[in-house]
């Protein structure tokens, strides 16, 4: 509520995106903040215990099709495709400075507005090295989207032990946002190559931040709404032959290299990967996946979905992909009565709740949902993909109790001594506090 009021007094206070807040520097530390932890947030959310470093890299994947030039009865043509790309990783703690913390000229959903926000992450520290080689994150944003979209997670579980890289997908960003078949085509293959670039950069990275601080052979992929469908092909969903047709996708069939029972696709699997998280995974309800292609699927997934979504859809839509990934350990946090935007992306920067010229919204609705709480549903977000990675990528058996739960929230019991410890009929979700789990529902299904 104080952050409502807080937003809400500022802007009538005229406050944009050039307002001056130097002079209330506690109001302006308060503004755009991505690494808010809420006093009713589960357990895992909380930061880890390690400093957080951050660097930018800029990486060209050579020989890719440019969609964007290609025409009917011509070849497509090739380009090297440029990707930026956000590291978070486990840094050294050093002296605070003016400026740590802070992500300046961030594009925020009209494409336009550069904007701060503020978290935890130094630019540049120096890694920590000690108990690395650490796990590889690669996050994938949504259309369109950036790297920073899901920053909040990124430092969270930075913080916890992982390498997290966030892609800039070209032709997707709020920025270069352009013909929706260059993300249809390349989401699962900016991934891949990336993955391959965080590998080689364990061993030679120029910098020296990152040489030694990258597991790649324990990856993990995490994606939202566009940034899901491509996680879900990267991990074996292959698409359907109807959607590499379609003749608004991909053109002259280019989808075709990530066709379910094309033997260049089945071959492309990267054993490295070992689980992912999919918020909202795009492509049911537009006929890009069915039964057969998510038969494909055998690596650890946790899919988050809100049970209204009207994007990707719910049932039909995440709900149907979930339930198709026969071959795979799985599971389906769903927020209820939440919409596209559950978990995911960042609480909305103060500057989008002002209208933007060139869009027909407020673009504050891009992050925001009607009835959740954007901090409190990337809280819970954050406690389950601790709990999943831990459990899948550092083999943590006590990550088991936060995942085997009682399927839907309210059938939980909260029983507790005066004392605080649990009686033998307490069944109430482990890491939440009474009545903070209401709303959910987690379910879990084997192969």
């Amino acid at each position: 509520m104080f952050k409502q009021v807080l937003i809400m007094t500022l802007l009538t206070a005229g406050l944009g995106a050039a307002a001056p807040v130097a002079a209330q520097d506690t109001t302006a530390a308060a503004i755009n903040r991505i690494d808010t932890i809420r006093p009713d947030a589960p357990a895992l959310a909380a930061y880890g215990k390690q400093a957080i470093g951050v660097k930018t890299l800029s990486l060209s994947h050579a020989g890719q099709l440019d969609i964007l030039k290609a025409k009917a009865g011509e070849p497509i043509p090739t380009y090297d495709r440029p990707l930026t790309v956000e590291v978070w990783y486990p840094a050294k703690a050093v002296a605070a400075k003016p400026g740590d913390g802070e992500y300046r000229g961030v594009f925020v959903r009209d494409g336009k507005i550069g904007v701060t926000l503020r978290g935890k992450a130094v630019r540049d520290a120096p890694p920590d090295a000690a108990a690395g080689p650490y796990p590889l994150l690669i996050v994938s944003h949504g259309y369109p989207g950036n790297r920073f979209l899901l920053s909040h997670l990124a430092e969270n579980l930075a913080s916890k032990g992982y390498v997290v890289a966030s892609i800039d997908h070209t032709d997707s960003t709020y920025s270069d946002q352009a013909a929706f078949g260059s993300t249809l085509l390349n989401r699962p293959l900016d991934q891949l190559f990336v993955l391959g670039e965080m590998a080689r950069l364990n061993t030679s990275d120029p910098s020296g931040t990152l040489k030694g601080m990258v597991n790649a052979d324990l990856t993990g992929l995490i994606g939202y709404s566009m940034g899901g469908y491509g996680v879900v092909n990267t991990i074996g969903g292959g698409f359907t032959a109807a959607s590499v047709g379609f003749p608004w996708g991909a053109p002259q069939g280019s989808l075709a290299v990530r066709q379910a029972g094309n033997p260049a696709y089945v071959a492309s699997m990267d054993k490295r990967i070992k689980a992912a998280i999919a918020f909202a995974p795009w492509g049911w309800t537009r006929g890009f996946w069915d039964a057969a292609g998510l038969a494909g699927i055998t690596t650890p997934v946790f899919f988050v979905a809100g049970s209204v979504d009207d994007v990707s859809g719910y049932a039909p839509g995440v709900r149907n992909i979930f339930e198709a990934s026969v071959n795979a350990p799985r599971y389906l946090l769903t927020y209820e009565n939440a919409n596209h935007n559950a978990g995911a992306p960042m609480p909305p920067p103060l500057e989008t709740w002002k209208p933007a010229p060139n869009l027909k919204f407020i673009p504050a609705e891009h992050y925001i949902d009607a009835v959740w709480d954007n901090v409190r549903m990337n809280n819970i977000a954050q406690h389950f993909a601790t709990a999943f990675l831990g459990k899948y990528l550092k083999n943590d058996a006590g990550m088991d109790a936060y995942l085997d739960l009682v399927e839907k929230a309210k059938d939980g019991k909260f029983s507790a001594q005066e004392d605080g410890s649990f009686k033998a009929d307490h069944t109430y979700w482990k890491g939440f506090a009474a009545r903070t789990a209401a709303g959910l529902t987690l379910e879990h299904r084997k192969p």
